[in-house]
């Protein structure tokens, strides 16, 4: 008998439809008409052990025990049903298939029940990125050895040990500090993902604390043409230097603006140069769960932990959408065949998407259907399934937004031309921008994306080099310099993606950009959570801040707690153990070692500066013991780091 193993019950009910019938449902696992045996996961049944399992001196936290490292590491069964009924099922394999997702994360999470089970027969390794009965039987036709992937697994088991090791250790050690400066029973937790997080909104707001506005001066005119025509212009002060101008080439002295205000004054100029380009803009690719976190949060108002949890109801409870934990904007080609399927069961769902759907053509083919960029999921899109009158109203919010975005693909290119006129007028440089739709397209499906940038600007009237306008009057208007603005949810989801971007060293932030940023699209909504939980943040009007404890915190952790290099540098690891040029030992023992001279250093301070006035405090106190629990998450598929 084979027994397949799979990351998730869905999965397991597609490599199921693709054996032999009749199948035969058990509560733990379905047995295929051949006598193969399909069983499955719930992402990891696995969790590492607390401190006081290794040790019971452990239970109590002390500075002296610290820091911990076990010598040899101990797991638990978080889902104990499934991990028996893996158990029992072993007993009769002749073989194996590891059916975890195609990832580091799906390689280690069926390789360490295995190794937990103690079970030492053959195994292979299936990669299944589609769920489409044609592309589950092309996978069961290429299986491989698992041995070939299991590099994969142990890169995952060393972020996990790593991260144990610095959630632990530095947890136990802040918040031993903090109740030595009067933080009472407060656990101050912190993680590899968040508290560089909650760095990132701590400089945030010392930015626009310490921001100081000042003014600038933009000159502008309305030039007008020997037909009438209107023609707003705005003065470019190219040339002008210190103290004229600012290092963003903004014009910060207001005598100069005057002056040039009116030097242009009942001029006549000449148009110096007519440059037009049509853009023809393809749609937008399908969401991967970060992108439909940003989108929904700015345009539904929802945190990235309400999107990622409608998703999940889409998805197991309702079947309206796939599989919702995808960091891929792409599509298998295979599914090109169900358009039509799944754009009737879009235009089921309302009236106005059914006017949608009306326009869609079937037969075109976006860039989205590629299988070269296919990662362990394929985009999140909608259906074949109709049932969205029994949704609430998030969900359909979310599921308007999956299947707006999948209509696109079918969807003509929106084209539009961008025109810039150059006047010179006394020897000065004006400028005049417009932009023009020509075709809609594709946008006809994101109500309010044209007014984001068509209604900035409109078209130009028509002129030809060596024109002549006159400008009867020109003005100057006085602004600032506009603060950082707070983070929002969007913006928060979307600094996390890209926290290279937050990155001055050039080597740490070429490697946070080829490691997709912090955290994962999984877990970033629950990270964010996190810190609300802690109290670390709060929410002023859609802003996200930091609290008095969150600010406290920061300031007394080493800038290396609370920069994103370390997951950096632990990704370029992880990168070079899947790849067979460095071993989970070595990088454990490095990371030991830098554990330890963090935690030397928290020991050298004794407390922490003592604590803001309790009516600051956002948060109430928790137990340690319920915080200890906390920092592994029994439904997480890879905890909250």
């Amino acid at each position: 008998m084979r027994l397949f193993i799979a990351e998730k019950p869905s999965l397991a009910r597609a490599i199921a439809q693709a054996l032999p019938l009749p199948h035969r449902r058990y509560r733990e696992h379905l047995q295929c008409g051949d006598g193969n045996i399909v069983a499955w996961c719930a992402g990891h049944i696995l969790e590492p052990v607390m401190p006081e399992h290794y040790d019971r001196r452990y239970a109590r936290w002390r500075l002296e025990d610290l820091p911990i490292v076990p010598r040899e590491w101990k797991l638990r069964a978080s889902v104990p049903p499934l991990v028996s009924s893996i158990k029992m099922l072993l007993r009769g394999a002749s073989r194996v298939v590891h059916a975890g997702d195609p990832d580091r994360e799906g390689q280690l999470l069926v390789d360490e029940v295995l190794d937990f089970l103690g079970y030492a027969g053959p195994v292979d390794r299936i990669l299944i990125r589609d769920t489409n009965p044609d592309a589950v039987a092309r996978a069961l036709a290429a299986m491989e050895p698992n041995a070939k992937y299991r590099p994969l697994g142990v890169a995952a088991l060393a972020r996990q040990r790593a991260d144990w090791l610095y959630g632990i250790n530095m947890t136990r050690a802040y918040s031993l500090l903090g109740q030595a400066a009067g933080y009472d029973r407060r656990v101050l937790s912190v993680g590899r993902v968040q508290t560089p997080l909650l760095g990132l909104i701590a400089r945030r707001d010392a930015a626009i604390e310490a921001f100081r506005p000042t003014p600038y001066y933009v000159v502008t005119a309305v030039a007008r043409t020997r037909a009438g025509a209107a023609l707003p212009v705005r003065w470019e002060p190219a040339g002008l230097g210190a103290p004229d101008v600012d290092e963003s080439g903004r014009l910060v002295r207001e005598e100069t603006a005057a002056r040039m205000a009116a030097t242009l004054r009942s001029a006549e100029g000449r148009v110096f140069s007519v440059q037009r380009k049509v853009h023809v803009e393809a749609p937008p690719l399908p969401y991967s769960l970060a992108d439909l976190q940003i989108d929904a949060a700015r345009r539904l108002g929802l945190s990235g932990k309400q999107v990622l949890d409608a998703c999940q109801a889409l998805y197991e409870t309702h079947r309206l959408t796939t599989y919702p934990r995808s960091d891929c904007s792409h599509l298998p080609e295979g599914h090109l065949a169900e358009a039509r399927e799944v754009l009737a069961a879009i235009g089921s769902s309302s009236p106005e998407l059914a006017l949608l759907v009306a326009e869609a053509d079937p037969s075109l083919r976006s860039r989205a259907w590629n299988d070269s960029k296919v990662t362990a999921h394929h985009a999140i899109i909608p259906t074949r399934e109709i049932g969205v009158a029994v949704i609430g109203p998030t969900e359909w919010g979310v599921y308007d937004l999956i299947a707006r975005r999948y209509a696109c693909q079918f969807l003509p290119p929106h084209e539009y031309a961008q025109t810039r006129i150059d006047l010179d007028v006394g020897g000065q440089r004006l400028v005049a921008t417009g932009r023009e739709t020509l075709a809609l397209g594709w946008r006809v499906a994101l109500p309010g994306v044209e007014s984001e940038d068509d209604q900035k600007e409109g078209p130009l009237p028509a002129l030809e080099p060596g024109d002549v306008v006159t400008l009867p009057q020109a003005d100057v208007s006085r602004r600032q310099v506009e603060p950082p603005k707070a983070f929002t949810d969007a913006s928060l989801m979307q600094a996390m993606v890209n926290v290279a971007a937050h990155v001055e060293d050039r080597r740490v932030k070429a490697l946070l950009a080829e490691a997709d940023g912090l955290g994962t699209p999984a877990t970033r909504g629950g990270i964010i959570e996190t810190l609300f939980e802690r109290g670390y943040v709060e929410r002023r009007g859609k802003s996200i801040v930091t609290t008095p404890i969150g600010r406290a915190l920061v300031a007394s952790l080493p800038a290396a707690a609370t920069a994103p290099d370390m997951t950096a540098e632990w990704e370029a690891a992880m990168r070079a153990i899947a790849g067979g040029s460095e071993t989970m030992d070595r990088f454990l023992a490095t990371t030991t070692t830098q554990l330890a001279a963090l935690v030397a250093e928290a020991k050298a301070r004794r407390a922490l500066p003592p604590p803001p006035p309790a009516k600051l405090v956002a948060s109430r106190p928790q137990a340690k013991s319920t915080a200890r629990r906390s920092l592994f998450p029994r439904s997480s598929r890879s905890g909250r780091r």
